[in-house]
């Protein structure tokens, strides 16, 4: 995982520190990096620093430079520049601060996958996951109302199989999965210039590193997202 107990400590003690300033939580650069620190240092995943979109006068243009970004505020600035799980806290931090203004994007495939649905479905599935005791990882929601399911990573390659399984590979379905090559944006950071994306269920410290199988959700998420079509 690459967590320690000095890291953990070291967190701690910079979130007491931000909670004692009585400071509202802001996305300022210490908080940035202090997202990084957790992402890479408690949780095992990788990060890498992302373009952010700018509204202006009705339009949307992308820290990338480029006028005519098919992407904006929704690619890496640089891939090479990933911030490795295991990373220690103030080298975390030191990376981070060479791209300022970044958005947090983390790389779909390697420490998981997701499962996308829209927020209303993925809210009504995680009542539905939480009264049947099943286990289940941090869930994210966007801008845009969509709904971010962290799983095991291999489940954008599994899921045809599962569906067909499981009866669901002819339905009409709202429901995908991205897999290698994706990113997903994390809390703090905004999303394309619509708002910052939320968790609706946080990373939990004891379960770092154990995700739950797609497998184990997909039966709620397909029936909540097939009545939502």
């Amino acid at each position: 995982m690459g967590f320690t107990i000095g890291g953990i400590r070291d967190l701690a003690e910079l979130r007491l520190g931000q909670r004692r300033s009585g400071r509202p939580r802001r996305q300022t650069a210490d908080s940035q990096a202090t997202a990084v620190a957790e992402y890479t240092g408690l949780w095992g995943w990788d990060v890498t620093p992302g373009a952010r979109a700018v509204v202006e006068g009705g339009r949307t243009r992308c820290s990338c430079g480029d006028a005519h970004c098919p992407e904006p505020g929704a690619h890496p600035l640089d891939a090479d520049a990933r911030i490795v799980a295991g990373t220690p806290l103030e080298e975390a931090a030191a990376i981070w601060g060479s791209f300022p203004g970044a958005a947090l994007l983390l790389p779909v495939g390697d420490a998981f996958d997701v499962l996308e649905v829209s927020e209303t479905a993925g809210r009504r599935a995680l009542v539905r996951l939480e009264r049947m005791g099943l286990p289940l990882g941090p869930v994210a929601v966007t801008p845009q109302g969509r709904a971010w399911f962290f799983v095991r990573a291999g489940a954008a390659a599994e899921l045809p199989a599962l569906l067909y399984r499981m009866g669901w590979d002819d339905a009409a379905l709202d429901l995908r999965c991205p897999g290698p090559g994706h990113y997903v944006t994390a809390p703090p950071s905004d999303l394309a210039g619509l708002g910052p994306v939320r968790w609706l269920r946080p990373p939990a410290l004891d379960a770092a590193g154990r995700l739950p199988q797609a497998r184990l959700l997909l039966g709620a998420l397909a029936y909540v997202s097939h009545r939502s079509v």
